[in-house]
């Protein structure tokens, strides 16, 4: 993992950006950088320390500022060491000592702040477009297709080509889940139970969980039907049982993942009052400035999980939205070109047939997407944190091009 902290890899881009001559707003910067709109507010956040760029983006942020992502690594790890002597260096009067607790106190308050701003804004992001997706295509893709009589059952991976691998790969896992979905079409005891007057997101819940879940016409469990022995541990990383909460999507735990962000500051709440004193023995303020040290080193272990789940949720939204507008619309043209009900498989012809199973392709990708335990990625530790992270880039990188080399 990264042996800088987001502070120093802030400071150090900050200086880089005013170094330029002449000097480089912020707004310029994140325009050279690909950031899009909005862009410097990202940019005064990574400079503030409360997110740091991944890879591709400091990667973009290096060359914006004519330096390598190995240079700017270097000088974030050595500001890093830097910034860790100058809070070892304990003032000697006790006046002082609670001048600089107070501070780092604050400090860490403004922070947890921060961090849960930013996470509302992206869960709430994520979840305004998933939304969207999840009435205009997804459910409406599944009662046309529920009006399509004798459609046939999807391929499935084989058993040879899952247990030949230790991991799951991201195509297998997501031919799975369509065929889970096309399963759960031809079955549709679940949807119908739940009933279009349901709602949205309760009808949604209920169709992806039997899609995930469910049983098939032969009595098997659905997601036993492909033959992986690994089957609760793929779901597991993928977070299916996000599900069970009615389909609200993986940022629907917006207060939770807040919660979680801020859980360093609420630590200090049972020390907090000793700040709003003026004067403090020795005694009191060694507590609390051992609770605020402790409060600091969690954040700073947090920061990479948080890190990654912003990226997550911003990626996320974006593959959310490509499908909004361009899912919705391929989708509607198809609608309109489907023969008149009652329709059957062989109605549709080739091109209806094939447009079915590249649909039923995107409502697997999305499903993909969506079921992904980004809480998750606030509590693993370093290594798990790595190949948890790596594969949900292998997801998200694998749906988005899959999604528009088919919308």
């Amino acid at each position: 993992m990264n042996d800088f902290s987001a502070e120093a890899m802030g400071i150090v881009i900050r200086e880089h950006r005013q170094a330029q001559r002449p000097s480089m707003t912020q707004e310029e910067l994140a325009e050279r950088a690909d950031y899009g709109k909005g862009g410097a507010v990202s940019i005064s956040r990574i400079e503030h320390g409360l997110v740091s760029p991944g890879e591709h983006r400091l990667a973009a942020i290096a060359l914006a500022l004519q330096l390598t992502p190995g240079q700017l690594k270097q000088e974030a790890e050595d500001r890093t060491r830097s910034l860790a002597r100058q809070r070892d260096q304990r003032p000697v009067k006790l006046r002082d000592q609670v001048a600089e607790t107070k501070r780092r106190h604050a400090e860490i308050n403004e922070k947890a702040a921060h961090r849960s701003k930013i996470t509302q804004e992206h869960g709430e992001a994520f979840n305004r477009v998933h939304d969207d997706v999840r009435d205009e295509f997804f459910l409406r893709f599944v009662d046309l297709a529920k009006s399509i009589s004798g459609a046939p059952e999807p391929e499935r991976p084989s058993e040879e080509e899952i247990e030949s691998t230790a991991e799951i790969p991201t195509a297998i896992r997501i031919e799975a889940m369509s065929a889970g979905i096309a399963n759960a079409i031809r079955g549709a005891a679940v949807v119908g139970a739940a009933g279009a007057a349901a709602g949205g997101a309760a009808a949604y819940g209920a169709f992806t969980a039997a899609a995930l879940f469910g049983t098939a016409s032969t009595g098997a469990a659905i997601s036993t039907l492909y033959g992986v022995a690994a089957t609760n541990a793929t779901l597991a990383v993928l977070g299916g049982g996000t599900l069970a909460a009615g389909g609200a999507g993986m940022a629907g735990g917006v207060l939770l993942l807040t919660g979680m962000v801020a859980a360093p500051a609420a630590a200090l709440a049972a020390a907090g009052f000793y700040v709003l004193r003026q004067r403090r023995n020795k005694k009191e303020e060694e507590r609390l400035r051992t609770e605020v040290k402790a409060a600091e080193a969690a954040l700073d272990q947090s920061q990479q999980g948080f890190d990654a789940m912003v990226d997550v949720l911003h990626r996320a939204t974006a593959i959310m939205e490509y499908v909004r507008v361009h899912g919705t619309h391929a989708l509607e043209k198809w609608r309109v070109s489907l023969p008149p009900e009652p329709r059957d498989w062989e109605s549709l012809g080739h091109e209806g047939q094939e447009r079915y199973k590249e649909f039923l392709t995107v409502a697997g990708c999305f499903l993909a997407v969506d079921v992904i335990n980004v809480p998750a990625l606030l509590t693993a530790e370093p290594d798990a944190l790595r190949e948890m992270d790596k594969a949900i880039d292998e997801t998200l990188r694998y749906a988005d091009k899959t999604i528009k080399s088919i919308v």
